[in-house]
């Protein structure tokens, strides 16, 4: 994984608006997405890995993915399966480091 492929899912991931869907797990995907967001820009705005921390973070939120994604429909599916692609590419970058 590279800085460059992060940042090209990064930016595929932010130019999709919020889906509209309704779902009782929305304050969780919502959580989610603000989470994975804020590890790809601090990644992205010159850090050259991601401390332990923030991977146990990402680590969790893609293990929390794995859980809703099965109750989400076609409508937000791409969003979230596009941001666990981020996510576990931000963990997957930092164990090639």
């Amino acid at each position: 994984m590279s800085h460059q492929t992060i940042a090209s899912l990064w930016e595929e991931h932010s130019r999709e608006g919020w889906p509209r869907f309704s779902s009782p797990n929305e304050g969780q995907l919502m959580t989610l997405d603000t989470v994975i967001g804020g590890c790809a820009v601090f990644y992205l705005d010159g850090q050259t890995e991601i401390d332990s921390q923030r991977i146990a973070i990402l680590q969790d939120c893609v293990a929390d993915l794995d859980t809703l994604l099965d109750d989400l429909t076609e409508d937000s599916l791409g969003y979230f399966q596009r941001l666990r692609r981020l996510a576990a590419a931000l963990v997957q970058l930092n164990q090639a480091t």
